[in-house]
């Protein structure tokens, strides 16, 4: 249990990639704070099921996209942690609107909420659980992208997506060099098309299936995210900071969607 002791707090992890990775940094030893805003229900039980691995879990409602529910989940993340602080933040949350739309469609409010759920929330949660990661010289941050966000390519139909998902590119790689002297690490992981319950599932349940869009044949699944995560949230991944890395099976989503049918 290489991060026994240290809390953990995964936003959006009621469900999907976000409960996966809740588990993977479970059984690594860590206590566990997940995030929700809607699935109550479910953050609820996987709390219970955490527990019963013998490390502490809770579960705190709250919207990344409000400034203010940001303050407050931080504020009792830090008051909830055995020793006052958040060692590792998985910023997984973050509104998408699945239906492809022209950046001229896109209603004022929806473009708000996405940026403030993909970029803006995201920097001020960073900012503030920060401080106590910085007086104990050491935390693990990581944020989610999408496939091949790193190349910061246009991706049209999803223009607001797309811009909050880029520009977190640049902010990762800059607080990667600035904290590096502190002993934090950041990171962004960007997933392939993992839809479904494919999120929820084991690299043994999905293989020896086919995924004809993939260039590894293979669907991904929520383990093959997770593993990512817990290598990069390990003591000894200390030398690796600000690395923008895909785990899509080869899988590039903005070619794919402009490919002419």
């Amino acid at each position: 249990m290489e991060l026994k002791g240290r809390t953990a707090l995964i936003t959006g992890s009621a469900k999907g990639l976000g409960k996966m990775t809740a588990l993977m940094l479970a059984r690594m030893g860590c206590d566990i704070i997940l995030n929700y805003v809607a699935s109550e229900q479910e953050a609820e039980q996987l709390a219970a099921d955490i527990r019963q691995s013998g490390v502490r879990a809770t579960a705190i409602r709250a919207d990344i996209a409000s400034r203010e529910e940001v303050a407050r989940l931080a504020a009792e993340a830090q008051t909830w942690s055995n020793n006052g602080s958040i060692d590792i933040l998985i910023n997984n949350a973050g509104p998408f609107i699945r239906e492809r739309r022209l950046f001229a469609d896109y209603g004022e409010a929806d473009i708000i909420t996405l940026l403030h759920g993909n970029l803006l929330g995201v920097m001020l949660l960073d900012h503030h659980l920060l401080p106590r990661m910085r007086e104990n010289q050491w935390g693990r941050i990581i944020h989610f992208g999408f496939g091949h966000a790193g190349e910061g390519r246009g991706w049209p139909q999803r223009a607001v997506y797309a811009s909050a998902k880029t520009g977190l590119v640049s902010f990762t790689k800059s607080l990667a060099v600035e904290e590096a002297a502190n002993g934090i690490t950041v990171h962004m992981v960007c997933p392939g098309d993992i839809r479904g319950g494919n999120k929820e599932r084991t690299i043994n349940e999905v293989q020896g299936e086919r995924d004809e869009e993939s260039p590894s044949s293979r669907p991904g699944s929520g383990e093959d995210v997770a593993r990512v995560i817990g290598f990069l949230c390990l003591p000894q991944s200390d030398y690796l900071t600000g690395n923008i890395m895909d785990v899509t099976g080869g899988f590039d989503p903005i070619k794919t969607s402009i490919m002419p049918a």
